[in-house]
This record gives structure tokens, sequence and C-alpha cells, in this order.
């Protein structure tokens, strides 16, 4: 089912409602600007439950939000306001909303129970909300929503197509139309509801203990290397693959592109200028790279899942922020494992790890994640690594520059 939105004076109401407790929220896309909110349109599930959408524009942002809504009588103490009387709540983890977007949405659904609904705490683009039941499921609330495909959906449903089993299965999911900026309808998805993970470690917690008890991560870094691998011959078996004549000359642009871009910014990445142009000459000089793919897209120890001996790979969608065109677009394969191999330098960090402790530890993780995967050429892997650090360097010196020092060392490695 595609839910169609309407326009109702109530939208502009309830926006009024929300305006200072949006900036507020994790997966707000402008935080800290001057932001133009407006009512786009609405989604009435119920009724007293809603599904607002709002535009948000600031800059070179502009980006279309959803907010679940429930209305209910009485005092709540986490009522994001008032309107008419009524408290105006947060509907994401709510019993009422999540009975109603399950009541709607297609697929082959879910025994759950929504009265006994958790959202999951901390740093999320998206709101999780995790559904117990018999058949168990985690519902993802996009809130950034854009036209088209979702690759958070449509990739999970090609792998499980295809007979891979390292994805938690979507059970159910659930699309929208509202005006686009021509006026015209447009149509996204809007969540989608995937199985469970039950006994489940997030991998990026997993290294990091494993890294403050000084153990060797290696065995289960090649483990993931190996369902890594698998995930791209599967993504090839459901998408294809595509050829590009200059691939190297490409990958070479696209380095000496993001060194402009990170210097501009971080002007104290002068000093290795000759670095990375020898990377870059390097890539040059290969004859041919390997053809374009499907890819995670945004693959690091956070996205995967340990449970019961076997990795789980999740959240395709990529940078939520980002164009669709842009998300869905073939990649080199060898970028997912880059990003896992700079995830390894985090938990290392963040484990405890310093000096020589830290580069024996990481050495050894990284060595298991090539030989699980199975290797790679080598003068690419290493331009889409430095890649990768140089746009790490840029984030952490704008949000958390006590951490500027975990890409400082991945470039002096990477261009030594």
């Amino acid at each position: 089912m595609s839910l169609i939105a309407r326009t109702s004076p109530d939208d502009a109401r309830l926006l009024d409602v929300l305006r200072d407790w949006l900036p507020t929220r994790r997966w707000f896309p402008a935080k800290g600007q001057s932001v133009e909110l407006s009512a786009v349109g609405s989604f009435p599930l119920a009724p007293d439950v809603t599904v607002l959408l709002v535009r948000a524009r600031a800059g070179s942002i502009d980006a279309v939000l959803q907010v679940p809504l429930v209305l209910s009588d009485g005092v709540h103490d986490d009522a994001i306001g008032v309107l008419d009387g009524r408290a105006v709540l947060d509907g994401a983890g709510r019993p009422e909303f999540l009975h109603a977007w399950l009541s709607v949405a297609d697929g082959p659904g879910a025994d759950v129970d929504v009265s006994s609904a958790r959202v999951v705490s901390g740093e999320q683009s998206n709101t999780s909300v995790i559904l117990p039941g018999a058949r168990p499921g985690i519902l993802k609330v996009l809130r950034a929503v854009a036209p088209g495909e979702n690759p958070d959906v449509d990739v999970p449903r090609h792998l499980v197509s295809v007979g891979w089993k390292y994805v938690p299965a979507p059970l159910a999911w659930l699309q929208g139309q509202w005006p686009g900026p021509d006026g015209g309808l447009v149509t996204g998805y809007l969540g989608v509801l995937a199985s469970f993970v039950d006994a489940a470690e997030d991998g990026f917690e997993l290294a990091c203990a494993y890294a403050a008890r000084g153990e060797s991560f290696a065995s289960l870094a090649a483990d993931l290397g190996t369902v890594t691998a698998t995930m791209h011959d599967a993504l090839v078996t459901a998408y294809g693959v595509e050829v590009i004549d200059q691939g190297p000359q490409e990958v070479a642009r696209a380095v000496a592109a993001r060194f402009s871009w990170a210097l501009s910014a971080v002007p104290a990445l002068a000093r290795f200028s000759d670095g990375v142009a020898a990377v870059v000459e390097e890539v040059r000089t290969l004859a041919t790279a390997p053809p374009r793919q499907r890819v995670h897209g945004d693959l690091h120890l956070g996205q995967v899942l340990r449970s019961h001996d076997t990795w789980f790979i999740m959240d395709f969608e990529g940078e939520p922020l980002a164009p669709l065109e842009q998300r869905t677009r073939p990649d080199l394969a060898l970028r997912d494992l880059a990003g896992l191999l700079r995830s390894v330098d985090y938990a290392a960090a963040v484990g405890g790890l310093t000096g020589t402790d830290a580069a024996a530890w990481t050495a050894d993780a990284r060595a298991g994640l090539l030989r699980g995967y199975g290797g790679g050429d080598q003068i690419l892997l290493r331009a889409l690594e430095l890649d990768k650090t140089l746009y790490e360097a840029v984030y952490e010196s704008r949000n958390r520059p006590s951490w500027l020092p975990i890409p400082i060392a991945g470039l002096e490695r990477l261009t030594g």
C-alpha cells in the first residue's frame, strides 16, 4: 500500500508545536543553522495518530523529515507540546502508532507485541524500535524520506531473494506519496520492519572490548571478511555489474579531489600532500580496475552484528541525507572493505590501545579481514582507504576534535 499525503490546517499548527523540539533531535539535518521549516502534508493513520512531513531548508540542505505523532489526553512528561488541550507525543515507539503502521504496511508480516515496544537509544539518523513477539522484529522509521527505492529496504529484499542469509529479512514495509518540489506527487519509503537478530552484539562494541583486553580480533575479523565477500557475490547475482573503461583514472581523480576538499577544511593536512600524490600516481599506473557493482556503501563495524557465532550485515541505506542516486550508484566492492579496515583503527583507539600495542592489534585484525575477504588489489584498496580517512579527518575536526588523532594516524600509515 502507498499512502497519499493530504494537507490540513492542523499540519501548520502541529509544526508550530514541533519547532523548538525538532532541532534537538539526533536526526535533524541542520543543527546550529537558521532553518526554514514548512509542512509538506500528513498521513492520518488513525483518529489520534498522524505522520507529519516537514521540509527543512538551510543552505545546501533541503530535506523532508518524517515525524510520527500521537495526540493523547492527560498529562505526559514526555510530551513535545500541547494542541487544543491534548498532549502531542513523538509516536515512533508508541503502541498506537505501531499498531496503525502495521495495519497498512506491505510484506509477509510479523507476529509482534506493540505494547512492549522499545525505542533503541543512542545516536541514530533514523529511529529504530524493537518489537518483541513470536516473530520479533525491529522497525526502522526513516526520518529523512526521499523519492524512489530506499536501499535499506530494496537491498535486503534482493539479497534474501538470491538466498543470502546474513541479513535481517524484511518483514513489512510502507511507502507514501507526497508533493515534491514541483508540486507533483513523488513516492518513497517511510519505514521497514526487519527480523530481529537475537542475542546480538554490536560489531564495533565487540571489537572495542577485544581491544580493551588486548585480545586478538583476527579470527572474528576473518569471519567478517568472508561474509563480506559473499555479500558482494550475492549483490552481483542480484544486480549485475557495470564496467568502466577509465576505472583507475576515475579513482585517482576522486582521491585527489577528496584531498583538495579535506585540505581546505583542515589546513594541517598539508604535510600529507606528497604522500597523497604518490598514492594517486600509483592508482593512475593501473591498467584496469574491477567492475562496479552494488555495494553496502557505508560499511563499518557499527553496521554488523554478531549472533550465535555468525555475522549479520545491516543498514544498507548509506548516508540518509545523500541523494538517492548517489547512494544506489555502482561502486568498487573494495570500498566496503576499506570502511571495515578504517573501523578497526577506531576500535583500537576507543578500546584504549596506543602506540605499539595499537599498531600490533590493528595489524593483526586487518590481516584477518583481508585473509577472510580473499585479498583484492592492494593499490586500489590503499587509495580507497585513504579516501575514507581524509573524510574522517574533516568530520572529526568539525565534530569530535579529540578524535582527530585517529584519522591522522591512519594518514601517516597510508601515506608513509
